[in-house]
């Protein structure tokens, strides 16, 4: 099991109230799912900027094929 660390956040009611009602979850998973798309943005960026770089050895056909 993970380490777990325990917190006290002070948020605005209106804006965990529009997350619980989007996530349809609690608030522990609400912030959980928050804190999990802030840490994977750094990732999104990178692979936005190598959109267009990336030369693929198979064709769409091929992909298709294999599945």
């Amino acid at each position: 099991m993970e380490a777990v660390r325990k917190i006290t956040v002070e948020v605005p009611a209106e804006l965990l109230d529009k997350a619980q009602r989007a996530s349809g979850d609690g608030i522990t998973q609400t912030v959980r799912a928050g804190l999990q798309l802030v840490a994977a943005s750094q990732a999104y960026a990178t692979l936005r900027q190598l959109r267009g770089k990336v030369r693929f050895t198979r064709t769409l056909a091929e992909l298709k094929t294999d599945r």
